[in-house]
């Protein structure tokens, strides 16, 4: 097992010590669970069930309605189908164009990395962790018109705590939980309330307004970015630097920016931010000769099917071949990769300018244990001595 692939083992195991070594286990590419539901390790097969949304929803029990509906509301995407679903996301388009998403990282992340590349060279030593919440907070700040200041350490935690709360065993929130999640998203949407009747179109709100949103479809779509884009992206940055500095791919990069895509586009093939998916049977089916019946829980492991591929290469085809499967398929295919993608480049190319100029590594992490999202509680990084 190379260097990158025991570090990323130690990653899952921490955060999820007893289902990652039971799927990884499975030896089939669909096996029916007792207890879990119908787990698909299978890329081909992963996009196939995705994309028939005539058998498999994200309606239903086990599914990611839920999660989502009881906190945010019936309609932020993440828990609608068919023509409402399509209308929405069409609706929601003009937020994710990339002269405003251009505009909306630049504006709230341009200056702070530009800063991370100097800090590396005088030699600081920076929590790249510490560093990605730092710049979720600042873009928190901006979606919802916070003030930067209100956005610390503990906002960034009370915010992922609401995705602590459910697990693979656990697919929905206890009474006690749910009251916890909406006092924590209470605070948010006060504000991006605020940030609609202000009209500001430099805030999401605002912007949403202007496209002809109500204030509450606003306040539940900007309470979904939040609390289910925030903790992923968090999650990823730190995992990518790890690979790119244990792989040496980190130099390389600074030697070759243009490398910058396939290097992003294997690092979240490797890393696959969200390990699986959810949906629930609506028809008796079949996924890859295992019988389906109406009511199954579906758990796509789509950690396990990217990797089916092997270890990080980013010079291969392997991410090419996926499709970026690791933001979905069909019509739930991400709608803030774009925003996602925008903000990892930019953090991606400030450290790799710092590289360039004063080679780093990383000199000390630290898996986060017990957490949805697999993730490093510390990445430490520094000038190679």
């Amino acid at each position: 097992m190379s260097v990158t692939d025991k570090w990323e083992d130690r990653v899952m195991r921490a955060a999820h010590p007893l289902a990652f070594p039971a799927l990884s286990a499975l030896k089939k590419p669909v096996t029916r669970v007792p207890g879990l539901g119908v787990v698909v390790l299978d890329a081909g097969l992963i996009r196939s069930t995705l994309l028939d949304t005539n058998s498999f929803s994200k309606i239903g029990k086990g599914a990611p309605s839920d999660i989502w509906t009881p906190l945010l509301g019936p309609s932020v995407l993440l828990n609608m189908e068919g023509k409402d679903h399509q209308q929405l996301r069409r609706r929601l388009a003009p937020l994710f164009t990339p002269s405003y998403v251009n505009d909306l990282v630049n504006n709230s992340l341009g200056e702070v990395t530009r800063r991370l590349t100097e800090r590396l060279v005088r030699g600081e030593t920076v929590d790249v962790v510490a560093e990605a919440r730092h710049y979720a907070s600042i873009a928190i700040s901006n979606l919802v018109g916070l003030p930067e200041s209100a956005t610390d350490d503990e906002f960034f935690r009370s915010v992922t705590s609401v995705t602590s709360f459910v697990t693979l065993t656990r697919p929905r929130m206890s009474s006690a939980q749910l009251r916890r999640a909406r006092e924590v998203l209470a605070g948010i949407s006060a504000h991006a309330d605020r940030a609609y009747d202000a009209g500001d179109e430099k805030t999401v709100p605002g912007r949403m307004r202007a496209l002809g949103f109500s204030r509450d479809e606003s306040r539940g779509i900007v309470g979904a970015f939040v609390v289910a884009g925030t903790e992923t992206l968090v999650a990823f940055i730190p995992r990518m630097v790890c690979l790119l500095s244990d792989s040496g791919w980190l130099a390389r990069l600074a030697a070759q920016p243009e490398l910058s895509e396939m290097v992003i586009a294997e690092a979240l093939r490797v890393v696959t931010p969200s390990p699986v998916m959810l949906r629930c049977a609506i028809a008796d089916s079949h996924i890859g000769g295992q019988r389906v019946k109406t009511g199954d829980r579906v758990i796509l492991g789509t950690y396990w099917g990217n990797r089916g591929l092997e270890g990080f290469d980013p010079q291969s085809s392997k991410a090419a071949s996926l499709k970026q499967l690791w933001f979905g398929a069909g019509p739930h295919f991400c709608i803030g990769a774009p925003l996602a993608m925008t903000q990892i480049r930019l953090v991606l190319g400030a450290i790799a300018a710092a590289e360039h100029r004063a080679p780093l590594t990383v000199t000390h992490r630290e898996p986060s244990r017990r957490v949805l999202i697999p993730g490093y509680q510390s990445v430490r990084l520094g000038k190679l001595s």
